[in-house]
């Protein structure tokens, strides 16, 4: 169930509390806004529901700002809140941050910062609304063995999949390094029709040349030093099943001289063994390297390559699918806090937006390996920024943790103005550039949408 995004004034100062409702209904004539003059009618209103962001009064009468920040966080933890405080009362506001407010505006209120930091709290209640929904994404389609996204790229890859497992042809499986091409290949499996038979995988480059041809098609006694009984390779172990050759551009061209003759022929024959037996194999390939250029330098069968490339899958690397970076980045975390028997965590909007503005040049393996260290170091149920820089800081040269840090909100505000450029225009790239559509799949409004694109200064047309 997605949380309601609207804003709710409390300020014990009618004319003030009505005020501000009207000047931020003419800058959000979408949002319901709605006034309260106590704490107790704060309260109230929020247990009705339809609020994500809250600006409150520091003193109040009866129930104070700081009292209301602490009932309303208990109650209601995803609330953005405010606190319009006096000058004389800013180190108060600063406590308020502390025990869980997202902001404070000093009085009398300026009408710039009040749209600004308005939008931000915002921005910040629609992030934890995608988080709620995308933790039921993951609910609904995140097992083991299952491709998680989407974006796109993803979905087009999904699609492809599902005709890919009912044939039996060869497919090569084609991506950069880290993008998940071994669970493309688990995923054909277990959708075609050898899904209850093996599927076993060869890393080429990790077995030596001399070893990797007695890997694949076995042996027979005597065949070389040390052979001193038969042995099944893995050709005949997979019968029935499916094998994939991870890497094969690392074979060498022995050995691609005999894969090849298992293909062409559905027989292997043993080192040292004059007898072909005959297997019944699904052969799925990987590789990371453009094989093109290595048939160009003659160190690549052309028609090895045209026997494994029957069938032809190109995995995207994250940066096709950033769209799908705080679903990874949740489900990774969902995953590793169960493979190390703990708690259950959830990442900070902050923490999920900064995420999805990096560049990731080691794929999904770097965003799994990066968020699994972010499961071990961070010792609280929320992850946030200060966990992150953590962890980077681990992960660093010597040197990298002393970099200069720009002021904590001018850091925030760039990185969730990085994530709403980067979210912007992979939403306009699905519409076509239709801001309508973009409106309607992304939950916002058209008006809200616009006021995004204008601050950004992206122009929806150049996505048509």
């Amino acid at each position: 169930m997605k949380n309601p995004v609207g804003i709710l004034i409390v300020d014990d100062e009618k004319d003030f509390a009505v005020g501000l409702a009207r000047l931020l209904g003419r800058e959000y004539p979408d949002e319901r806004i709605v006034a309260a003059l106590s704490g107790h009618e704060a309260l109230d209103f929020l247990r009705n529901g339809g609020f994500g962001l809250m600006l409150t009064d520091l003193n109040m009468p009866g129930k104070d700002g700081v009292t209301l920040l602490r009932e309303a966080k208990e109650e209601f933890p995803d609330l953005s809140v405010v606190m319009l405080t006096a000058y004389g009362t800013v180190e108060t506001a600063v406590d308020a941050l502390k025990i869980g407010a997202y902001d404070f505006l000093t009085k009398p209120v300026e009408p710039a910062k009040l749209f600004q930091v308005v939008e931000r709290g915002l921005e910040r209640s629609r992030l934890l609304v995608e988080n709620a929904r995308l933790q039921e994404v993951i609910a609904q389609q995140c097992g083991t063995h299952e491709l998680v996204g989407e974006s796109k790229a993803i979905v087009r890859l999904k699609e492809t999949l599902a005709a890919v497992a009912l044939s039996d042809y060869t497919v090569l499986i084609r991506g950069e390094s880290g993008t998940g091409k071994e669970l493309v290949a688990r995923t054909i499996h277990k959708l075609s029709s050898r899904k209850n038979r093996p599927m076993l995988t060869v890393n080429c480059p990790a077995i030596p040349d001399q070893l990797l041809e007695s890997e694949l098609f076995g042996h027979v006694k005597g065949a070389f030093t040390g052979a001193d009984r038969d042995r099944k390779g893995i050709f005949v172990t997979a019968d029935g099943g499916t094998l994939l050759l991870d890497e094969i551009g690392d074979i060498s061209p022995g050995i691609q001289t005999k894969l090849l003759r298992a293909l062409q022929d559905g027989e292997i024959r043993p080192v040292g063994s004059s007898t072909p037996i005959s297997v019944n194999v699904r052969i799925l390939a990987s590789t990371n390297q453009p094989l093109e250029d290595k048939i160009k330098g003659n160190s690549f069968r052309e028609d090895l390559y045209y026997r494994l490339n029957v069938l032809n899958l190109n995995v995207p690397s994250l940066r096709e699918r950033k769209g799908d970076i705080a679903l990874l980045a949740h489900h990774f975390l969902q995953t590793a806090c169960k493979e190390m028997h703990a708690e259950p965590k959830k990442l900070s909007p902050e923490a999920v937006a900064y995420l999805t503005t990096q560049p990731w040049p080691g794929n999904v393996r770097e965003l799994q390996n990066f968020i699994r260290r972010l499961a071990v170091f961070s010792s609280s149920e929320i992850i946030d920024m200060a966990h992150i820089r953590l962890v980077e800081g681990l992960d660093g040269t010597p040197g990298e943790t002393s970099r200069e840090l720009s002021p904590y909100k001018e850091a925030k505000e760039k990185v969730v103005d990085d994530f709403t450029r980067a979210y912007t225009e992979e939403l306009l790239v699905m519409a076509h550039g239709n801001i309508s559509e973009a409106a309607r799949q992304s939950g916002l409004s058209r008006v809200a949408l616009q006021k995004i694109l204008k601050r950004l200064n992206i122009h929806a047309p150049q996505f048509k």
